[in-house]
């Protein structure tokens, strides 16, 4: 069973092994949240020169050696077996590793997400239904739009000035529960 979890990438080093669609999409993932990664494959699909100057990429096929360096793996060739090997050898050498089609091989899942400033919705399925989880995202989108990021700044900003009027914690959760039912125009014409 996958638990749920946020995991700070900035210690993290990270190689995606693959070069086609599901790799390039990953290695995005991880752009959108500030991580450059290494990618390693014989030959990569030509989207990936929109992103080169963000990604280190080793042109070579895989070799064990390749991930000792690495915190976390992402397996993403398009052959099952190759996925399965990186997969054993990353448990033998403690490594943290998605195996892209194969959840049973792997430690982690990816989840389909939406991401507006500071907020993060993760949506899964524990990997059995992929489009169920990007439909649910799509649906996402339109209750939370671009906006919500402004949302969530102000939201926070006006947490700040409530937290140091309000020394009673049963008045300020009170405080704090009514306004996350304001409208961002009202958020904005607050005053405490």
């Amino acid at each position: 069973m996958f638990y749920p979890i946020n995991i700070n990438l900035d210690n993290l080093e990270i190689i995606i092994i693959g070069g086609g669609n599901i790799a390039l999409r990953k290695c995005k993932n991880f752009l959108e949240f500030g991580k450059s990664v290494t990618v390693l494959s014989p030959e990569f699909k030509r989207d990936f020169l929109e992103i080169e100057e963000k990604v280190d990429f080793i042109q070579d096929i895989f070799k064990e050696e390749y991930i000792d360096e690495f915190d976390m793996v992402i397996a993403a060739t398009d052959d099952k077996e190759t996925n399965e090997e990186i997969a054993c050898i990353c448990r033998k050498k403690s490594k943290f590793v998605n195996v892209v089609d194969n959840r049973e091989f792997s430690d982690f899942i990816t989840t389909s997400y939406l991401k507006r400033g500071d907020l993060l919705i993760g949506i899964s399925t524990g990997g059995k239904v992929p489009a169920l989880s990007s439909k649910i995202r799509r649906d996402l989108e339109e209750i939370y739009d671009e906006d919500f990021s402004d949302y969530v700044e102000i939201l926070a900003k006006i947490r700040k000035e409530v937290i140091k009027k309000y020394s009673d914690k049963t008045e300020r959760r009170k405080v704090l529960k009514s306004l996350v039912e304001l409208e961002l125009d009202e958020l904005k014409n607050f005053e405490i």
